[in-house]
């Protein structure tokens, strides 16, 4: 595929920093047997990507604004465009040395999510989108897949941590989706189960308590591979709710159902 010049600003950063994360990443194995374990290490290959990624795009766009999950929120000169990233979705995973996890970065434009890149290093796994353009995975087209009967789906979905708000409510939902579908799975990354919606791998996915960063680069690549993406009660409001709902049109009403039903 032909890259626009934004998508080639986004992809070289994720590349950059997926060159850290992967270096990094050959590491834990090492540090799963010390008696410290490998978590300080991780937080600081998180913050080094982060770091990567926001000096990368500013370059590339210095007047755009940042929300980012180590640093926050960065007010730059252009009130309309601003940068959604993730620099280690999956943080879990990446301490444990499971490699699903993924670089994640969105950009918003006056409210709107219009483009969207997840790269995951280890599987070598490029995922890119801008608005109206389609999506593609490593220059392959995406679509949703076209399943229609919930018994024959694989669906996604994220558990609350530990301590984390939303388990009763959360046990309750998968209560009542499991027995309706072929199988639920948890990947520990929300960004891998968006790309892997739209690549058409899982047929749907679910979560509660997310943070924008987890999903903006994902909504974007996952509405340009044909799936319906809303918050769970199937409005628009994904960023600000912390809930999401996805999948191809008549799998997404039946899920809205469900989740309906376990309420």
């Amino acid at each position: 595929m032909a890259r626009t010049a934004l998508l080639n600003v986004m992809v070289n950063a994720v590349l950059k920093a997926g060159r850290g994360l992967a270096r990094d990443f050959g590491e834990v194995e090492n540090l799963q047997v010390s008696l410290k374990g490998p978590g300080d290490f991780v937080s600081a290959a998180d913050r080094r990507a982060e770091e990567t990624l926001i000096a990368e795009l500013r370059k590339a766009r210095p007047g755009y604004s940042f929300l980012a999950e180590e640093s926050g929120v960065t007010e730059g000169s252009d009130n309309v465009h601003r940068w959604i990233i993730d620099p280690l979705d999956g943080t879990t995973n990446f301490l444990h040395g499971n490699p699903i996890f993924a670089i994640s970065v969105g950009l918003e434009r006056e409210g709107t999510m219009v483009a969207g890149v997840i790269y995951n290093p280890i599987l070598n796994e490029l995922y890119v989108a801008e608005r109206g353009s389609g999506a593609f995975l490593n220059d392959r087209r995406l679509r949703v897949a076209n399943r229609s009967h919930l018994a024959d789906c694989v669906i996604a979905s994220g558990i609350p941590q530990l301590n984390r708000p939303g388990q009763p409510e959360y046990l309750k939902e998968l209560s009542t989706v499991i027995g309706q579908v072929a199988g639920v799975r948890c990947n520990g990354s929300a960004a891998m189960d968006l790309a892997w919606t739209a690549s058409g791998r899982f047929d749907g996915y679910w979560q509660r308590g997310l943070s924008p960063w987890d999903v903006a680069g994902g909504i974007v690549i996952a509405r340009e591979a044909g799936v319906m993406v809303s918050d769970q009660a199937g409005g628009e409001n994904v960023l600000e709710s912390g809930s999401i709902l996805a999948a191809n049109e008549t799998i997404h009403r039946r899920m809205i159902e469900l989740l309906d039903a376990s309420r």
